[in-house]
């Protein structure tokens, strides 16, 4: 047997959907959230390659060395639960972050540019797999 509940109104007017949580402008913050990480990314990516002496410098590109691999990695798993997503992207944004330092010491060539750089290319190049392996294989889904 299967007991019913009745639902009242808030007492604001907000409409509420089955979970209880309201819908309407501004509940949705994962835009917004997504917007300030690529900007403190980018500033944080800016930062280094100029060589700036901000205090932020250092947060900003940690900030940006962990969260731009791990975006292109977690693009690459969307068949994950959304936990293991994140974990095995944060996992793989410092497992790319060390093979790129190890890359550079083993040639003597340590820059934080070159890191930066590197980084930035890697992850633009996974990403664009992924969309390419999309394309690819939305098109063959038509046919």
């Amino acid at each position: 047997m299967q007991t019913l509940g009745i639902k009242t109104p808030s007492p604001d007017g907000a409409a509420t959907d089955t979970e209880g949580t309201r819908k309407g402008p501004g509940r949705d913050l994962s835009p917004l959230l997504a917007g300030a990480a690529t900007a403190v990314g980018a500033v944080g990516a800016l930062l280094a390659l100029i060589d700036s002496a901000s205090p932020l410098r250092g947060p900003c590109t940690l900030f940006f060395l962990l969260m731009a691999p791990a975006v292109a990695i977690a693009a690459a798993l969307r068949g994950l639960d959304p936990f293991g997503r994140a974990v095995c992207a944060l996992a793989g944004a410092v497992v790319v972050d060390m093979l790129v330092a190890q890359g550079m010491l083993a040639v003597h060539r340590w820059s934080v540019h070159g890191g930066v750089v590197a980084v930035t290319v890697l992850s633009l190049a996974v990403l664009l797999l992924v969309l390419l392996r999309e394309r690819i294989s939305g098109k063959r889904a038509q046919e």
